[in-house]
């Protein structure tokens, strides 16, 4: 199994309408195969900045099944112009 994480910062102000949004947007995402679940965490330390987490089952069930579908174009226009400055993504998988 491999985790995504990507750290989010959302612009000032708009919180509320992100993770309102975010709860929609897991319909677009939660319809790729080999996806396992997913997570949103809001950081208690710094005011807008949020960590994602997303369980898959290959890295290319990510980066291509997801990213070149349909459903991600969906999830884009929902969510990226949220983000300042825009997320880096990683990919770790379990050791222990």
């Amino acid at each position: 199994m491999i985790l995504e994480a990507a750290l989010l910062y959302v612009k000032p102000g708009l919180k509320q309408q992100f993770e309102s949004d975010f709860r929609i947007a897991g319909k677009y995402i939660g319809a790729i195969k080999g996806y396992k679940g997913h997570s949103l965490h809001r950081c208690l330390e710094q005011e807008n900045k949020y960590l994602l987490q997303v369980n898959w089952e290959t890295l290319e069930d990510h980066t291509i099944g997801f990213r070149q579908s349909a459903e991600y174009l969906e999830w884009k226009k929902l969510l990226h112009h949220y983000y300042d400055p825009f997320p880096v993504v990683e990919h770790f998988e379990k050791v222990l």
